[in-house]
């Protein structure tokens, strides 16, 4: 979960610390020397904007050879900050992933079945898998001819697909919904990623239900005020169909822009909630004069009593934003499973530090927590939802009989989920969010 906006003084400050910083010039060449003084750079921001700053290391050594995120280790406060959260890239990556620029990826998910089946769990249309076909519900029998067994680790599994590089290949072998078999091979490549996996409206029972799986809170490049015109298109559409109820599929979602989160809030928030608070900053006690609060300005025609959310352990950032800031204001009801449990975000620092910008070291460590009109923000074990329901992986985006899916619809229709599909629930052996860190945790894919 990241903000890209900054207050006026923080940008202020970024541009005195350019205009202040030693000439290049005047630096010694030395590689291991060039090192050191980018790891002070990195304590150096990390000090001022870490959510946990006091709970550092007071003594870092700054001598050593080790690597920029090896450095970071260091200083990362382990009880709360979950491997993966804080993390080193390039100000390119950064903005490419929140964006929705993809390099080096075929472009879809992987989920696995209580019985230790793997399955394409979602396709990203626009991706290499999503040109050549790849549907939800086909199950992966062997990747680069090694099946999914051998991939066991003693901890879990670990599925490997290679390097995240261009013109890297690798071989599937799928058994198809229809019991047939077929081998694909595919290319990682460099697209540009949609977000909405599958939109429908659903008339049952006289109800208009709305059908929505969102897999990533990503802004569209180049607009601005930051925001996703394909957030706008589905609402859109919605509103033009005036839907009594929404279901939120987030069950592979990461996080992603807050702003895009918020954007979509002002789409579901009753018209009651207009102006009033959506969420609050807090940041650690150096940058207290930086919290504030963004409140909701109601958009569009939707009148929603309550929405449906379906999670799982991938749902994790700005998807728990989600739930967390219209509980307050509507009733919200999850079904799946816990979600991930990261109340907390982050935003790159490479502008407070000349040495950040001029060496392309993005650091983007856990900044700040948001907490709700309650002031409800330590989630950190996640949500549980109020029914645990199992995810159906041989069936399709928008298969009314998909386990999580029909479960929603039997809640909105009848007020409960019947015991049948409780049934189905199972705790899977393996989750693909685990299997990332860094950028690749929020936007995970293969």
């Amino acid at each position: 979960m990241s903000n890209f906006r900054l207050p006026l003084w923080s940008l202020m400050l970024a541009m005195m610390l350019v205009l202040v910083s030693c000439n290049p010039d005047d630096e010694d060449v030395n590689p291991t020397k060039v090192q050191n003084v980018v790891h002070k750079a990195i304590y150096d921001v990390m000090n001022d904007w870490y959510l946990w700053n006091l709970n550092m290391p007071p003594n870092v050594d700054l001598t050593g050879n080790m690597s920029n995120q090896e450095f970071l280790e260091q200083l990362r406060y382990t009880r709360l900050d979950r491997q993966g959260w804080t993390y080193i890239t390039t100000q390119e990556a950064f903005r490419a992933a929140f964006t929705g620029q993809v390099s080096g990826a075929h472009g879809f998910r992987m989920a696995m079945d209580a019985e230790e089946r793997l399955f394409i769990a979602s396709v990203i249309k626009t991706g290499p898998a999503g040109q050549d076909g790849w549907q939800r519900g086909w199950q992966i029998l062997e990747i680069n001819g090694k099946p999914i067994s051998e991939f066991r680790t003693s901890t879990g599994y670990r599925i490997d697909t290679g390097p995240n590089d261009v013109g890297v290949s690798n071989t599937f072998k799928f058994k198809l919904p229809d019991g047939s078999e077929t081998s694909r091979t595919i290319t990682k490549q460099s697209f540009g990623a949609n977000s909405v996996a599958f939109e429908d409206v659903y008339e049952i029972q006289g109800k208009k239900i709305g059908y929505w799986v969102y897999e990533n809170f990503r802004a569209s490049p180049n607009v601005t005020p930051t925001k996703s015109l394909e957030v706008e298109e589905s609402f859109q559409k919605f509103m033009a169909q005036d839907i009594d109820e929404l279901v939120i599929d987030l069950r592979y979602n990461g996080g992603g822009s807050v702003d895009v989160a918020l954007q979509i809030l002002n789409y579901i928030v009753p018209a009651s909630g207009d102006g009033k608070v959506a969420y609050t900053y807090r940041y650690n006690e150096k940058q207290s004069t930086n919290n504030r609060t963004t409140n909701f300005t109601k958009n569009g025609s939707l009148s929603l009593d309550r929405i449906v959310v379906i999670t799982s352990r991938g749902s994790a950032s700005a998807s728990e934003l989600l739930i967390n800031s219209l509980r307050p204001y509507m009733t919200v009801v999850v079904i799946g499973d816990n979600t991930y449990g990261k109340p907390v975000g982050q935003f790159p620092l490479s502008s407070f530090s000349r040495t950040l910008v001029e060496n392309n070291v993005e650091v983007v460590p856990v900044t700040f927590s948001l907490a709700n009109a309650r002031g409800e923000a330590d989630f950190f074990e996640g949500f549980s939802p109020n029914q645990m329901v199992g995810d159906d992986l041989t069936r399709n985006w928008g298969d009314t009989e998909e386990a999580r899916f029909a479960a929603a619809l039997n809640f909105i229709v009848n007020g409960n989920v019947s015991a049948r599909m409780l049934n189905t629930y199972y705790k899977p052996k393996w989750e693909m969010i685990d299997q990332f860190e860094g950028l690749e945790k929020e936007f995970p894919m293969f």
